[in-house]
């Protein structure tokens, strides 16, 4: 096994690494404030995570949902600590020949600056209008490249922000690995799963977001940014992260061990937090929850069984002292869930949320010599069917209902118009430094500008998006004197 997180290549980034006087911060430290002060970050907070904006002040919207994955991510590596220092298991079972030594995992764990700056960048990436708003940018870009929510995160924090001119906030190379969730470029994965998206004629926005949804990836244009991370990595080992397998016309990616942890904390965050906010504006009822649960569990009427399987080994888990107390059913906590209280309602949502991130282990995922790559979070049976089931419950009640997709569609539609129209005369409805962009990418490659033109209706808030489009299509809005 090689040598854990080698200081010197970890820590480093693409340019000179200049530390100021009295400079007392890790490296991770100084990502994090990075991103907690970039303007991509700020813009979150005017972008979709599941509910339109402007409808209610409640609901989570990117920004706030990237804080949990960040508190998530760093609670569940905080947590395997815990379980280190207790001497309980780590690893899930069958999973690990040899394990290795219990110090050796506890300096592999990511710091928690480390993990919260990974799961604070880990959206910069997405458009306006959240899935809807990322098909129809990667339509429009379909012959020019693409466009992938998280492959665009990767450009914007090596390449777009300001920090450092050219190299965006010039992250250290573990932040990089642990945000590159596809370590598979954009052309690479369309060849892979032999996708072809459709020519629409007459009015393009007319698309359907399935045929035009993006593969999961990093964008060609960032393939000097993927091999530097790759430096970190054995021959052997970037040549297999890079190339994995396909099964039923489906990647199966490798990722890294600090990747993993976020993704994890992203699918619980979606899964418990996304329900939170449709059980509050009325969205997902009681009853329609408890009628989804069936329909949507493999073993039909057996997700009350799921409950108790999960109930008997939390049990054992428990302290002596606690058996005193009354134990909460997970089949009550669901219930309660939908409580007049909403301190109750807190709790319980609190408690699935501990439920989840307390019952993280590692996996070994043979092959790697490197033990970043070599070990990755997991959420074992039967705590991954309950956040799945919660998963397709928010799918079906909330993503999939005609009043969420007429929204996306919506968006969609003003994607599609912006891009078209700045496709067809960038000087006229560019920006002025835009135009400038513009025009050096076009003398450096045939069609370079169109990334250019992509980035910039990528980094719109849905508001700026909306206000933009009333402006350009709208008779009756737009002034010479409003101010966008």
């Amino acid at each position: 096994m090689m040598s854990i997180d080698d200081v010197g290549i970890w820590q480093e980034r693409r340019t000179p690494n200049v530390r100021r006087e009295n400079e007392h911060r890790s490296e991770y430290e100084r990502d994090f404030s990075r991103l907690v002060h970039c303007s991509s970050f700020r813009r979150l907070q005017g972008k979709t995570q599941v509910l339109g904006l402007g409808d209610s002040d409640f609901y989570r919207t990117r920004l706030t949902h990237s804080m949990e994955v960040a508190q998530v991510g760093a609670a569940i590596a905080d947590h395997m600590r815990f379980r280190l220092q207790k001497r309980q298991e780590i690893f899930a079972k069958g999973d690990v020949a040899g394990a290795p030594s219990r110090h050796t995992i506890s300096r592999l764990l990511p710091s928690t600056h480390l993990m919260s700056a990974i799961g604070l960048a880990h959206d910069l990436g997405h458009p306006p209008f959240g899935h809807g708003g990322e098909s129809a940018l990667n339509y429009c870009m379909r012959q020019y490249g693409g466009f992938e929510g998280n492959g665009q995160t990767l450009r914007i924090l090596s390449r777009l922000e300001s920090y450092d001119v050219g190299y965006g906030l010039n992250p250290t190379r573990r932040l990089l690995l642990g945000v590159l969730k596809y370590p598979v470029s954009y052309s690479q994965a369309v060849a892979m799963q032999n996708i072809q998206y459709p020519d629409v004629e007459g009015l393009p926005w007319l698309i359907k977001k399935k045929e035009c949804k993006p593969p999961k990836c990093y964008l060609d244009s960032e393939e000097d940014v993927v091999q530097w991370i790759f430096e970190g990595l054995s021959v052997t080992d970037r040549h297999i992260f890079a190339h994995p397998p396909v099964k039923n016309n489906k990647i199966q990616y490798y990722k890294s061990l600090d990747a993993s942890i976020m993704e994890l904390a992203d699918d619980i965050c979606y899964s418990v937090h996304d329900l939170e906010d449709a059980i509050n504006v009325n969205l997902i009822t009681k009853e329609s929850f408890f009628a989804a649960l069936p329909e949507l569990y493999a073993g039909g009427e057996d997700w009350k069984k799921l409950c108790a399987d999960i109930d008997a080994i939390l049990e054992k888990e428990l302290p002596p002292k606690a058996y005193e107390a009354k134990y909460e059913p997970v089949e009550k906590t669901l219930e309660l869930l939908f409580d007049k209280d909403d301190s109750l309602r807190k709790k319980s949502f609190g408690r699935l949320m501990h439920i989840f991130i307390s019952n993280c282990l590692l996996r070994e995922t043979p092959g790697f010599a490197s033990p970043l790559i070599q070990f990755n979070a997991v959420l074992p049976e039967p705590f991954l069917n309950l956040l799945t089931l919660l998963n397709k419950v928010v799918g079906k009640l909330v993503i999939s209902s005609a009043t969420v997709q007429q929204l996306e569609f919506k968006g969609q539609r003003i994607v599609i118009e912006l891009f078209e129209v700045r496709r067809t005369d960038p000087e006229r409805f560019l920006p002025a430094e835009k135009v400038r962009m513009y025009n050096a990418a076009e003398q450096q490659a045939a069609d370079g500008g169109m990334r250019i033109i992509c980035d910039y209706i990528a980094g719109m808030t849905d508001e700026f998006a909306a206000k933009l489009y009333e402006r350009m299509f709208c008779p009756h809005h737009g002034s010479v004197f409003d101010r966008l």
